[in-house]
């Protein structure tokens, strides 16, 4: 028996779930998670979550799920990480395909779990689950409440985990703790974010690296591409709390509830109607990654790019890898030869 691990928000989540994971679990098998293909645009130039069609090499897992491998590719014009992800994270990665509704959702959820035997522990990095939908920083609530509702849905055992409260820069930390107050954290270990080592080398995620960089001891400010951060002693936690708690916060989880919309459009336009944030809409500015010259890191000198990091990251003692790159006017498939010119072994830098 084993329990299906839910990557709440798709992107780089299945990072922090797999380091989730690691720390919940004492079971030698590799941890099997599902996820959204929902990615940044820089990641996937179409916008919204991709399906089974628009993946070659899936293979069949818990349930018959589609599963990925390192075989595994997006058909263009569409990327995906989550192959890459498959090759270095010691998990088994299934595509959660909410394209037919939510209660098509909720039924592969119950396929998935039902193949293990176990519960279901959703995994959220940051706490935007939590969302009361009128946060400043609020940006992508929907997949969170999507979630929360399929698997309420499921009627299995679920337990909801919040990863580094406030870490995804939408709901600030203090907000978040008095939601968790009473909800005993797990603090990881670093052989957990070991496991996840070969992935946050290259990973654009931010969040993820984040929460990783809090678990290893990193605190103090972080920039990162749309925040300056603070990592704190309360970063490194993983907050558990039951799968009903987390819909009572959530209004667009208890509205897909109660109206039960019978396509993933119209359960966008609910959210939408909730929190002005449309969960299918390409995000309001475009990609800066877009037209930049491929091979620009070659014209790099380290001191140069660390003086233009310095002045960038505003007084911040850190930034992450993409926030990095994306100063420096890179891709993100360049992070790892940014780690090279810089000698950096971490999930953050840490400016000199």
């Amino acid at each position: 028996m084993s329990d299906l691990y839910v990557a709440a928000g798709g992107g780089g989540d299945p990072l922090g779930t797999l380091i989730a994971a690691q720390a919940l679990t004492a079971a030698t098998e590799r941890a099997l998670i599902a996820t959204y293909a929902w990615e940044r645009p820089e990641v996937d130039p179409t916008h919204g979550p991709l399906g089974e069609e628009h993946f070659t090499g899936l293979v069949r897992d818990a349930g018959g799920a589609p599963a990925f491998t390192p075989a595994t590719r997006a058909r263009r014009p569409a990327g995906s990480t989550l192959p890459a992800l498959a090759r270095d994270l010691p998990a088994r990665l299934l595509l959660l395909d909410p394209s037919r509704g939510l209660h098509s959702l909720a039924g592969q959820l119950t396929a998935m779990a039902a193949a293990t035997g176990g519960r279901i522990r959703i995994v959220d990095i940051g706490g935007d689950i939590l969302t009361h939908g009128d946060e400043p920083g609020l940006c992508s609530p929907f997949g969170d409440a999507l979630t929360l509702a399929a698997c309420h849905l499921t009627g299995i055992p679920t337990t909801v985990h919040v990863a580094g409260p406030g870490l995804d820069g939408e709901i600030d930390e203090r907000s978040l703790l008095g939601r968790l107050a009473g909800c005993h954290p797990l603090t990881p270990g670093t052989a957990a974010v070991s496991a996840a080592g070969r992935a946050l080398a290259w990973h654009p995620s931010e969040a993820s690296a984040l929460w990783a960089a809090a678990v290893l001891g990193a605190r103090g400010r972080v920039r990162t591409v749309g925040h300056t951060l603070e990592l704190t002693e309360a970063s490194p936690g993983l907050y558990p709390l039951p799968l009903a708690k987390a819909v009572g916060h959530n209004p667009v989880a208890r509205a897909l509830l109660d109206e039960q919309p019978a396509t993933l459009q119209e359960a966008a336009d609910l959210s939408h109607r909730l929190t002005g944030i449309h969960g299918l809409a390409p995000e309001r500015a475009p990609s800066p990654w877009q037209d930049r010259p491929t091979g620009a890191i070659a014209l790099l000198d380290r001191d140069t790019a660390v003086k233009a990091l310095h002045e960038a990251a505003d007084g911040a003692g850190h930034v992450t890898l993409r926030f990095g790159a994306r100063t420096l006017g890179l891709d993100w498939t360049d992070i790892p030869a940014l780690r090279g010119l810089l000698g950096c072994d971490t999930p953050l830098l840490r400016l000199p």
